[in-house]
């Protein structure tokens, strides 16, 4: 018998098989995402105007670039989970969410300003941005550490970073129904820093869960 056929014998004869990653990761996602969600409707709710809302393209934008962001980061932490696995080749996705931030302010900034420039920037609800995001992204990103920890990434702070990506953009999609601030600025500073702030913290947890 030669080596190949041996592993396919030993292999077949193991009734154990380890979870594949992506599966872990989406069930331990689903498994938080009540409590994100129950945060939410708890603290936030939805906006009272959401129908009226609805009808403005800067308030569906900020969906566009909150999926953009998680979407990405999920494709790629997935693709880190593996010890081989290097960043090269596919950041260029986590830019997503850059590019559609970067033609929302540059159409926001051909139309008749509504208001000042320097309160679009700051809004009303910025405090209340740098609370929800973090606070509804925890739960998340310890249900997305919890899949990673199913795989072997070489880079444990990278893929705890990415591992904060991933729940702090699925948080700020429940948050931007709530967000009454539609403009592109406030999104880029406000859910910006938020999302770095949870990213620290993925990033610093995941060096240590991670590590394999």
């Amino acid at each position: 018998m030669d080596t190949d056929q041996l592993i396919r014998s030993l292999a077949a004869d193991n009734p154990h098989r380890a979870p594949r990653v992506g599966a872990v990761l989406s069930m331990a996602l689903l498994v938080a995402a009540p409590l994100s969600i129950l945060i939410f409707v708890t603290f936030f709710g939805v906006r009272a105007d959401v129908m009226s809302a609805m009808r403005n393209p800067f308030f569906d934008m900020k969906f566009a670039v909150t999926l953009s962001l998680a979407i990405p980061a999920i494709i790629v932490s997935l693709h880190l989970s593996r010890p081989e696995a290097l960043l090269r080749g596919w950041g260029w996705l986590l830019l997503l969410p850059v590019g559609l931030l970067a033609v929302a302010i540059g159409s926001e900034a051909m139309m008749a300003p509504a208001m000042p420039m320097t309160m679009r920037l700051v809004g009303k609800n910025s405090r209340v941005c740098m609370v929800a995001i973090p606070a509804m992204a925890l739960p998340l990103l310890a249900g997305a550490l919890f899949g990673l920890r199913h795989g072997a990434p070489s880079s444990p702070a990278l893929a705890g970073a990415l591992a904060g990506l991933v729940s702090a953009g699925l948080a700020a999609t429940l948050y931007a129904s709530h967000c009454t601030d539609d403009s592109p600025l406030f999104v880029a500073t406000w859910y910006t820093l938020a999302t770095a702030l949870v990213t620290a913290i993925g990033a610093a947890v995941g060096s240590r869960v991670l590590r394999y």
